[in-house]
């Protein structure tokens, strides 16, 4: 059954209880932090839901009318109600607040997620979380599935059915062995890359879909047709190093290493493939609670 317009709201019931507790408006309306016009008024409200006087006012205060008591027995259970109510809601808030699960792609996961929990666990002390790593395919169906809050994805676009904002800025490099034959070149051509087999991350990745995407447009006829896929960042340095051939990785993946000298970053003449790495989560919301401090911490500009 629903209720009815005629009912008063929880506010005007707690100040007519205020009210008859301290025996003034003006103390009631300053124990609820509203300015006594502002409890006036709701006084008049409630008087016009429940059709006559429930205050006598007078110059040493306001007490009760009979109608004004009977208001206040009826309200005093739904006040308690209420506030039992407030108390459960605000332990359902904390236990949400307290956890958080979020999914991520690889190179996000790796390079950039452990900052971020930093900063998050100085922000919310004792949160839990849950992380999910995989390619930004699988992101961005975990998070369309329900399954995630939010994801940080690669793609050069937000994925259909999800909204999403920019967190940080990247850049793929192709990087070879510093004895391979393209590491002493000044550059190659874009038709060298090209018709060359590469070691890259596997279909669905954020890296993967960014190089050939760029690529393709630069070289329309261009056809992938990678030398070996790998899912593992660890594994492509790996078998980078070794020489078995050229890689596509991101600068976050290999600025140790090209600091090292244990791999080295090949030019592409007219070749730059800058992205934009993005938080996303389902089209039509907004990040809350601690998907919400996330979010904002990963925005702000790295040191």
């Amino acid at each position: 059954m629903r209720i009815s317009p005629r009912v008063p709201d929880l506010p005007a019931l707690d100040l007519l209880l205020s009210v008859i507790e301290l025996g003034s408006l003006g103390r009631a309306a300053q124990a609820h932090n509203i300015s006594q016009p502002s409890a006036s008024s709701r006084i008049r409200y409630l008087e016009q839901l429940v059709g006559t006087p429930v205050l006598q006012r007078s110059a040493l205060g306001s007490r009760p009318t009979s109608a004004g008591k009977l208001v206040a027995t009826l309200a005093q259970d739904v006040i308690e109600s209420a506030q039992r109510m407030d108390a459960a809601l605000a332990t359902l808030r904390d236990e949400h607040n307290s956890q958080m699960s979020v999914v991520a792609s690889q190179t996000i996961v790796e390079y950039l997620f452990p900052h971020w929990l930093k900063d998050l666990r100085l922000r919310t002390p004792g949160i839990a979380v849950a992380l999910d790593a995989g390619n930004s395919a699988h992101v961005a169906a975990a998070v369309l599935e329900g399954r995630f809050p939010i994801g940080f994805i690669e793609g050069p676009r937000v994925p259909r059915g999800l909204a999403g904002k920019a967190v940080a800025q990247d850049e793929l490099l192709v990087v070879v062995a510093p004895r391979h034959a393209w590491a002493g070149r000044t550059a190659i051509t874009i038709e060298e890359l090209a018709s060359t087999d590469l070691i890259q991350r596997e279909q669905g990745s954020g890296a993967r879909t960014a190089f050939e995407h760029t690529v393709k447009a630069h070289a329309p006829g261009w056809t992938p047709s990678p030398l070996l896929e790998l899912a593992s960042t660890t594994a492509i340095k790996n078998a980078a190093m070794g020489g078995v051939g050229p890689a596509v990785m991101s600068s976050l993946a290999v600025a140790p290493d090209l600091a090292a000298g244990t791999l080295t970053a090949v030019t592409v003449s007219g070749l730059r493939i800058r992205r934009r790495l993005r938080a996303v989560w389902p089209a039509g919301q907004r990040p809350v609670g601690p998907a919400r401090d996330l979010c904002a911490i990963a925005c702000r500009p790295r040191p």
